[in-house]
C-alpha cells in the first residue's frame, strides 16, 4: 500500500488510501492468491519439531469448508464466533472462514481461565467457538452459563459437547460464495481491558486490515520484499499477532511461520529463526529482553533477518545497539492500541531512529498531542496522544457500550489515554499512561478484571491491582489485599491467592506479588487511590 519513496516526507506526501466499496478480509488475505499455483501461505513448525506447509489453495478450500459447516450449523452473517487456539493453521483457517461467512471472529487467548472466557463469550453473545481439546474442557464447564453458545468445534477430534473439526470439514463443500461485505461491516471483535470495570470489546470493520498495512510496511522496512518470511512469538489472539503479522502477510502473499512456544525459550527462538531463514519479525520488548540474555548469539546462529519491529514499550539505546549487533538491523519501534493500532512508527531505512522515540506518524494517519480541550499542544509539551477520525484502522466502537465509545473521543480526536510529546522533527515520545493500565511483558492489563477476580476469593475482603517496576516485564502485577475476618496473612495464603487468579483469568495477569494491608487508600467517593499504592512499590 505504501508508494515507493526514498524519504519519509516523500512517502507521506505521496500516500493515499484506497478503500474499495466492497471488501472482505477473508477473500483479500486468502482467495485472491489461490490461483492453483500452490503459492506458500503458512509454514507450521509443530511441537514435535516436524514441518507442515499450507498453500493458499489449501487455505481457501479449508476455510470454505468451515464457512459452509458453520452455515449448516445455523451460524449466520453477523454472528459472533470465538477462536480459542494457539498459533496453528486451524486458527488462521478459522478466522478466514468466519470472515468469508460474514460473521464476526473473536480472538481468544488460550491462557484465559474460565472467568475471562465466560465474560467475553457472554458479553459478545457468541454463537459458536473453534478450539482444541484443552479449550473444549474449559468451555464444557461454562456451557450452562452461556445460553447463546450453541456450537463448539474441537480441532483435536470429538470432545465433550463438541463437534469434530475434521469430520465437519470433510462433509462440507470446498466451494463457497463469500459474503459481499463492505469496509465498515463488522469483522473482528477484540476484547481489551480498561482501568475500571470489565473488559471492553473493540469492534473492527473489514477495513481494519487495509488500515493496518502502512503501519506494518513501515517498521518492517517497506515490507514486502522478495523472499520475505514473517514470524512473531506473539499469540494470534492479540492484535499484535493477528493484525500486525498474520493477516497483513497473507494479504501480501508472504508466507508466515506458525509457531508459538508454550513458554518462550530465547535459545529455541534463535534456532527457529535461523532454521527457517525468518526475514521479518515482530518481537515484543519482553521477548527482546529475554533474547538479550543469551550470550554471543551471532556466534551460534546465522540469522537472515531483514527487519525487526517492536511495540508496546519504549526501547532504550542499549537495546537498539544490541539489536544492531545481533540481528544486523535496527529494531523499529511502533505504537498503537487495540482500538486504533499502528499509527506511529520508526523506519531506519528512511529516517534516523531516536532512542526513546516511538517514531513519526505513519502515512495516512493524523496523530497529534492534544490538551484537555482537544487542541494540539506546542512542540515539546506534554499532552494526550490522539488520532483524528475518520481513519481506516480505527475501531467501529465498543461492543454494546456506546457510553464508553463516546468517552473515547473528544470531538474528532480518539484519545489513546497515553501521555506523550511531539518534538520539532515530528517524533513522538511516550511519557506515561494517564490511566491505570499495567504494561507487563507487552500485554496491556486492566486492574479491574484482576480485582473482580481477587475479591471472589473467600479470604479477600478488598483488593487493588497496580503495576510496579520490573526489569524484565517493564511492570509486574502487584495486588494489595485486605483480608476478610477470620483470615491472617501467610506465605501459603499469598500463593493460594496468586494461583486463584492465574487459573481463573490468565497466566500473564496473576499478581506476582501480594501485599496484605489493613485498609486501602480511598477517595471520599470510595475510589481506590492507586497512585498511593504504586508509590509503595
Amino acid at each position: 500500500m505504501l508508494p515507493a519513496a526514498e524519504t519519509y516526507d516523500q512517502l507521506r506526501r505521496d500516500f493515499a488510501w484506497n478503500i474499495p466499496a466492497r471488501y472482505n478480509i477473508g477473500v483479500d488475505a486468502c482467495d485472491k492468491w489461490a490461483d492453483g499455483s500452490g503459492r506458500l501461505a503458512l509454514i507450521h513448525h509443530r511441537s514435535d519439531g516436524t514441518r507442515r506447509d499450507f498453500g493458499f489453495d489449501e487455505l481457501k478450500a479449508l476455510s470454505n469448508r468451515l464457512a459452509n459447516a458453520l452455515a449448516g450449523l445455523n451460524v449466520a452473517a453477523g454472528a459472533r464466533v470465538g477462536v480459542l487456539l494457539p498459533q496453528t493453521p486451524e486458527a488462521a483457517i478459522a478466522h478466514l472462514g468466519i470472515l468469508k461467512l460474514g460473521a464476526i471472529s473473536i480472538p481468544l487467548f488460550v491462557l484465559f481461565g474460565e472467568e475471562a472466557l465466560a465474560f467475553r463469550l457472554s458479553d459478545s453473545g457468541a454463537a459458536a467457538i473453534v478450539t482444541d481439546r484443552a479449550g473444549a474442557a474449559k468451555i464444557a464447564a461454562l456451557r450452562d452459563t452461556l445460553p447463546d453458545l450453541k456450537t463448539v468445534i474441537c480441532i483435536d477430534g470429538p470432545a465433550e459437547g463438541a463437534e469434530d473439526w475434521k469430520a465437519l470439514l470433510e462433509r462440507a463443500s470446498d466451494r463457497f460464495a463469500p459474503a459481499e461485505t463492505g469496509p465498515d461491516d463488522p469483522a473482528i471483535l477484540i476484547y481489551t481491558s480498561g482501568t475500571t470495570g470489565p473488559p471492553k470489546g473493540a469492534l473492527h470493520g473489514h477495513r481494519v486490515l487495509l488500515g493496518h498495512l502502512p503501519g506494518v510496511e513501515l517498521p518492517q522496512e517497506l515490507f514486502p520484499r522478495p523472499g520475505d518470511l514473517f514470524w512473531t512469538p506473539a499469540d494470534w489472539a492479540w492484535i499484535g499477532g493477528l493484525l500486525d503479522v498474520l493477516l497483513p502477510s497473507l494479504h501480501h502473499g508472504v508466507p508466515v511461520l506458525a509457531h508459538r512456544f508454550a513458554k518462550f525459550d530465547p535459545e529455541a527462538a534463535f534456532q527457529l529463526m535461523a532454521d527457517y531463514g525468518v526475514r521479518n519479525a515482530f518481537l515484543p520488548p519482553t521477548a527482546l529482553k529475554m533474547l538479550r540474555r543469551v550470550e554471543r548469539p551471532a556466534e551460534h546462529w546465522a540469522l537472515k533477518l531483514r527487519s525487526v519491529g517492536s511495540g508496546g514499550e519504549t526501547l532504550g539505546a542499549g537495546l537498539l545497539d544490541w539489536g544492531r549487533e545481533t540481528f544486523g538491523v535496527t529494531i523499529n519501534e511502533f505504537y498503537g492500541q487495540t482500538e486504533c493500532n499502528l499509527v506511529v512508527s520508526n523506519c531506519a531505512g528512511l529516517m534516523p531512529v531516536k532512542p526513546g522515540a516511538m517514531g513519526r506518524a505513519v502515512p495516512g494517519h493524523e496523530v497529534a498531542v492534544v490538551d484537555a480541550a482537544g487542541r494540539p499542544v506546542p512542540t515539546g509539551e506534554q499532552g494526550t496522544v490522539a488520532i483524528r477520525r475518520p481513519d481506516p484502522v480505527m475501531f467501529l466502537g465498543y461492543w454494546n457500550n456506546p457510553e464508553a465509545t463516546a468517552k473515547k473521543f473528544l470531538g474528532d480526536w480518539l484519545l489513546t489515554g497515553d501521555q506523550g510529546s511531539l518534538d520539532a522533527e515530528g517524533y513522538f515520545h511516550f511519557v506515561g499512561r494517564d490511566d491505570d493500565v499495567i504494561t507487563s511483558g507487552g500485554y496491556r492489563i486492566g486492574p479491574g478484571e484482576i480485582e473482580d477476580c481477587l475479591i471472589k476469593h473467600p479470604a479477600v475482603a478488598l483488593a487493588a491491582a497496580v503495576g510496579v517496576p520490573d526489569d524484565l516485564r517493564t511492570e509486574k502485577v502487584k495486588a494489595f489485599v485486605v483480608l476478610a475476618e477470620g483470615h491472617a496473612p501467610s506465605p501459603g495464603l499469598e500463593r493460594e491467592i496468586q494461583d486463584y487468579v492465574k487459573t481463573r483469568l490468565a497466566a500473564h495477569e496473576y499478581p506476582r506479588e501480594v501485599e496484605f494491608l489493613e485498609a486501602l487508600p480511598m477517595t471520599a467517593t470510595g475510589k481506590i487511590i492507586r497512585k498511593e499504592l504504586k508509590a509503595r512499590g
